[in-house]
């Protein structure tokens, strides 16, 4: 039986809010001094999580209509087929890079995840969120270089080249690549660092709004 408390649309929101936290690889609204180590089995259900979550097929289907409005690469053309190959190719990359980063990761007892950092002002938050683009947690909580992201990335941004057409193909296409993916995770993490600041924010106007006509349903002071 539903909760009687619980509305279809909170229960939607709900639902949006996780598929985001999962996709982003956030550790929900957890600060970095609340860190504990993963079990293989939640590394495993993570990697799954993100491998299903629809919000990567749309990103990929949308950077395949970029990719098709930009005719790149043009060897492509236009047309079904051709933009079928530009989504097959960015979601290629992209199971590539969640696969290998993922293996390594439990190898290496690394915990790519987002914490809150749990600092104040801006530019501590943003510098730590910069960091972590590239940062990674071990059991012990510290924070070193990601062996698993980077091989991630550079795996997917190199094995890539193989279905490419000739034009995308040389290991300068594949550096791009790599650096592009690596700048588009800082600026991702600069994201997820006040996203649920936004969030809250969103929340609290939205019980506010439909708080007010039942607190007060004739107006009255």
């Amino acid at each position: 039986m539903a909760d009687p408390d619980v509305s279809p649309s909170s229960s939607s929101s709900g639902k949006a809010i996780e598929y985001v936290f999962n996709y982003l690889n956030m550790a929900g609204n957890e600060k970095a001094d609340q860190f504990a180590p993963l079990t293989q089995k939640e590394r495993t259900r993570i990697y799954w999580k993100t491998m299903v979550n629809p919000l990567g097929y749309i990103k990929a289907a949308t950077s395949a209509g970029i990719d098709q409005w930009g005719d790149k690469p043009e060897e492509w053309q236009q047309g079904f087929a051709g933009y079928g190959k530009r989504f097959a190719n960015i979601l290629g990359q992209y199971s590539i890079q969640r696969t290998v980063t993922f293996v390594l990761s439990s190898g290496f007892h690394e915990d790519n995840r987002y914490f809150n950092s749990g600092k104040g002002g801006f530019w501590a938050r943003t510098g730590y969120a910069v960091s972590s683009g590239i940062l990674a947690r071990h059991d012990d909580g510290s924070r070193h270089p990601s062996v698993s992201q980077i091989a991630g990335v550079a795996a997917g941004a190199f094995l890539s080249r193989t279905w490419q057409p000739r034009s995308q193909r040389s290991a300068g296409d594949a550096a791009v690549s790599f650096g592009i993916t690596m700048a588009s995770n800082m600026g991702f993490s600069v994201v997820k660092e006040f996203l649920p600041d936004i969030g809250r924010a969103l929340m609290k106007k939205h019980r506010r709004r439909s708080a007010g006509p039942q607190a007060n349903p004739h107006g009255q002071p």
